[in-house]
């Protein structure tokens, strides 16, 4: 039954494919109350229909006249129940697989998530979560189920007890207002990150975006926040390099 989870999670990631060229990555998640998905995923809905922008929201197709729309959605969330979490690995060229990943990127990506998922004031939550991904390539079952697998030895490892982690699940972030405000904070903490902002060419709608995101969120996006910060939280990954 949908009520006996507590929370849904949803995961998108940007940049993070082992040879895209790309500095750095970005894994993160909006979580909200199962409970309210139905009230919040209309809300949105509405706010987008005030707008007259129906459409998909993505970072990389943002539009100066739909301004307006981009800070109510950002009120939106400050306003509600409704938290933002994420990693932001710098210089990922420095990854060293070999050493801390079994050799592998895709290892390193489940470890990205466990500790995404395992924040501070969750590591004793017993209550079951539904994570719901960005479907990214044709590979999404196999790596729904060793996901899965993963974050159980760690549970087990670490508390001996399996992981509240237990329903997994891909869709298409066209298909989901909650992957579209992962998808968009994302986007923005990457672009403020890579530096974008200081270049000739900048979009000055994402500017507006960022400066208005760090104005309600208090932080800065291209730095890690308080570690114990529930409401909009990036962990700044920092990266083990062998000498």
């Amino acid at each position: 039954m949908e009520n006996n989870y507590e929370y849904n999670i949803y995961i998108d990631e940007s940049c993070h494919l082992e040879n895209d060229k790309q500095p750095l990555m970005c894994i993160g998640y909006t979580k909200i109350p199962t409970a309210r998905y139905e009230e919040y995923k209309e809300a949105i809905k509405n706010i987008k229909l005030k707008h007259k922008s129906p459409t998909e929201i993505k970072w990389n197709k943002l539009s100066s006249s739909r301004l307006d729309l981009y800070k109510a959605l950002i009120d939106f969330f400050f306003d509600n129940e409704i938290q933002f979490r994420a990693i932001l690995v710098k210089n990922k060229h420095q990854l060293n697989h070999e050493k801390f990943n079994k050799g592998d990127h895709n290892s390193f990506y489940y470890t990205l998530v466990f500790l995404l998922l395992r924040n501070p004031w969750v590591n004793y939550i017993t209550s079951p979560h539904k994570v719901i991904l960005d479907i990214k390539d044709t590979r999404g079952k196999e790596r729904l189920k060793k996901l899965d697998q993963r974050l159980n030895e760690e549970y087990q490892k670490k508390y001996n007890r399996l992981s509240p982690f237990n329903f997994f699940q891909h869709i298409r972030s066209d298909e989901n207002e909650f992957l579209q405000l992962a998808d968009f904070f994302i986007g923005a903490i990457t672009y403020k990150s890579r530096k974008m902002h200081r270049k000739e060419n900048a979009s000055k709608v994402k500017i507006a975006v960022i400066n208005y995101i760090e104005e309600k969120s208090g932080y800065v996006l291209h730095d890690g926040t308080d570690p114990l910060e529930e409401k909009f939280n990036i962990f700044d990954f920092r990266i083990q390099t062998q000498h």
